[in-house]
């Protein structure tokens, strides 16, 4: 079974989607840190029911050979909502159209990921990336220190979402499939009301 693990909001630099994630929601969020392989850096922001949210950048101080994930390398504009993450039991089983999994580990957080070799999402992010906790470890979702905050719905919005929907096996409540522009909105409950992220 296949379920929302977190969300990813894009940003050219990492400090300027933070300040838009905090602008919007209300609370704070807390560093993560660096990505060696990939050369990015992230903040995070703890969410109710083992959800959490980041912000990801590429980190100015690194340097890489080759593409970087969540194509992070095109990205332009304000910060946005740009990709979805989904917890996979056997991540082996992943449809090839995720991309190879691809072994991470950053301080005592060890997963497996599908990124696709030029560093792409697919279909432009509709297709969410996938992921694989290693054994014993408490993903962020489960360790953060809790924000009040708690995703409602996340609508994912594409031409052909219900092609895309048929490849894979998600059992979510909380993610909506809608035919439509490409994009994604969160709506999310905070101690300050409800706000949306898209």
């Amino acid at each position: 079974m296949i379920k929302l693990d977190h969300l990813a909001v894009a940003s050219s630099e990492l400090g300027q989607g933070v300040a838009w994630v905090e602008d919007t929601l209300g609370v704070p969020m807390v560093s993560g840190g660096k990505h060696a392989r990939y050369g990015t850096h992230n903040s995070l922001l703890g969410l109710a029911d083992g959800l959490y949210l980041e912000v990801i950048a590429v980190d100015p101080d690194a340097a890489i050979d080759g593409p970087r994930w969540f194509n992070l390398d095109h990205f332009e504009g304000p910060p946005r909502l740009t990709n979805w993450i989904c917890r996979m039991p056997d991540i082996s089983a992943a449809p090839d159209i995720a991309g190879p999994p691809v072994d991470l580990e950053r301080n005592d957080l060890r997963w497996q990921i599908t990124v696709p070799d030029d560093g792409s999402l697919p279909h432009g992010g509709a297709f969410p990336t996938l992921i694989e906790w290693g054994a014993g470890v408490s993903p962020p979702g489960e360790s953060l220190p809790q924000s009040g905050c708690r995703l409602i719905e996340l609508i994912v919005s594409h031409p052909d979402s219900q092609r895309i929907a048929s490849l894979i096996d998600l059992n979510d409540p909380l993610v909506r499939w809608e035919v439509g522009p490409p994009g994604f909105q969160a709506t999310i409950e905070t101690p300050h009301g409800i706000r949306v992220l898209q």
